[in-house]
């Protein structure tokens, strides 16, 4: 997309996160907007807001006649009532991942993709952009604290920093010199069906390169490494970059000791030492992704700038998130919903917060996923000493027909979980009752998943005397 000075814009499902990311730098650019929605509050009600952006309902909707194109959510499509008179009409559309892949088009774009750790690594860059005065723009998946709670950062248009996604092969799309692939395994089952499925998109997206461009890739993740060596076999002026606890070269990772609330390691190309507020050996990894991909773009960068940065990032949304703390209970919400990222952040709390009692509370995202890691689901909570389980969050974008739930899901946890206790609650107001009567100072509730259980440890708070 070029000469967006003045253009006019309508955006279908305006909330969204990359929606809204979007609204921000097309704003920047000139474009004036307008936007349709659901009327559910989202946090980006605020935001859109903020830009003074016009929303209104979807079903009362008119679009203005010189609206120039229409960019839509990849959720919605011409069922949706904007959409179906967006075509009538003859305007012009583009989904959220094609739009995204124009804009890429018009700078130095690098692509932050993988199963997990996209968005804490995209944040993280964007961290380390911001403090370094890179002329960048960064979009991540979720709002960050470091941006003013916002998931857009924007210093500049030379070169665009974008968490990319995977389903339905939308990073395609985009179109980077540089990408960095966190993890590779088997994911949205309704749409890759298996592990060779999902590794032939990530590797159509590398493959797609251009001649000499950089794979930044984590070496300690056996997909992300898998596709780095097909890739390289493929396509030998491609340049591999690896990181991690295993990598050989410059980007090897070494944690520090393990202490309550520090997050320390070290990285082979430079003689510092990096200490992170955020808990867990994968979000070292991640960091480490971050300061690859920022010395490929600006190898002369300050290495105590990049220090400081680090140790003041605080997250972004749902990713060990602190929603608050009553009666020295800590809650926490998180977006994990894979066993690989459960384990990782589970295990990440236990070394962070060594004296806190671990209470867990998990909702399944999609019976496919369900169905088909089952097995890893179940022997993913180790580190929980009270764990709760509920009915799955079902999907629209799914046609299940096998048989699975989460009371299944909750009884082959039950026989696997060698200590702590294991509950399934059905409603979410039995599990606030139990909170209540059961949480104890030093607890650390966390809430866990793609579905809608994040509202638990908000009622908690609220309903806690």
């Amino acid at each position: 997309m070029t000469h967006l000075q003045g253009k006019h814009i309508h955006l279908v499902g305006a909330k969204g996160t990359g929606m809204c990311a979007l609204a921000e730098i097309l704003i920047a650019k000139g474009a004036m907007l307008s936007g349709s929605d659901t009327a559910e509050t989202f946090y980006t009600d605020k935001i859109l807001k903020e830009l003074g952006i016009p929303l209104s309902l979807f079903e009362e909707t008119e679009l203005r006649s010189d609206i120039e194109l229409v960019i839509h959510s990849a959720a919605y499509d011409e069922e949706n009532p904007v959409m179906a008179s967006a075509a009538a009409a003859g305007i012009p559309r583009l989904s959220y991942p094609e739009a995204l892949g124009e804009l890429s088009m018009n700078y130095d774009a690098a692509a932050v993709a993988g199963v997990h750790g996209k968005t804490t690594t995209t944040a993280l860059i964007g961290t380390l952009i911001k403090a370094l005065g890179i002329q960048a723009t960064v979009i991540a998946g979720s709002a960050v604290a470091g941006f003013s709670n916002r998931s857009t950062w924007i210093g500049g248009d030379r070169f665009l920093i974008a968490e990319t996604c995977e389903y339905r092969r939308h990073f395609l799309h985009f179109h980077p010199r540089h990408i960095v692939l966190t993890s590779v395994e088997s994911d949205h089952q309704d749409y890759f069906p298996d592990y060779a499925s999902i590794k032939n998109a990530f590797m159509e997206f590398v493959t797609a390169l251009p001649e000499n461009g950089k794979l930044i890739y984590c070496h300690d993740d056996f997909g992300a490494r898998d596709v780095a060596i097909a890739a390289g076999a493929k396509r030998p002026d491609i340049r591999l970059i690896p990181y991690g606890e295993n990598a050989p070269g410059r980007w090897a990772v070494n944690h520090g000791a393990t202490a309550p609330g520090i997050n320390k390691f070290r990285i082979g190309a430079f003689e510092k030492e990096f200490t992170l507020g955020i808990p867990g050996r994968h979000i070292a990894l991640d960091a480490a992704a971050a300061l690859t991909l920022t010395h490929c773009i600006n190898p002369n960068f300050d290495v105590e700038t990049a220090v400081a940065a680090l140790s003041s990032f605080r997250g972004s949304r749902r990713r060990c998130e602190i929603v608050g703390e009553t009666g020295g209970i800590l809650v926490m919400d998180d977006y994990a919903h894979h066993p690989t990222a459960i384990r990782a952040t589970l295990k990440g709390l236990k070394a962070f917060y060594p004296d806190r009692r671990l209470v867990v509370d998990f909702m399944p995202h999609t019976y496919s996923r369900t169905a088909a890691l089952i097995d890893a689901f179940a022997g993913s909570f180790t580190d929980a000493d009270i764990l709760i389980l509920h009915p799955i969050y079902a999907s629209a974008r799914e046609s299940f027909t096998q048989k699975v739930s989460g009371e299944e899901l909750a009884g082959q946890t039950a026989r696997q979980r060698k200590n702590g206790t294991t509950f399934f609650h059905e409603e979410f107001d039995q599990t606030v009752q139990y909170l209540r009567k059961n949480l104890r100072q030093r607890d650390l509730f966390i809430t866990l998943g793609a579905g809608n259980n994040w509202s638990i440890g908000q009622n908690f708070l609220e309903v806690r005397p």
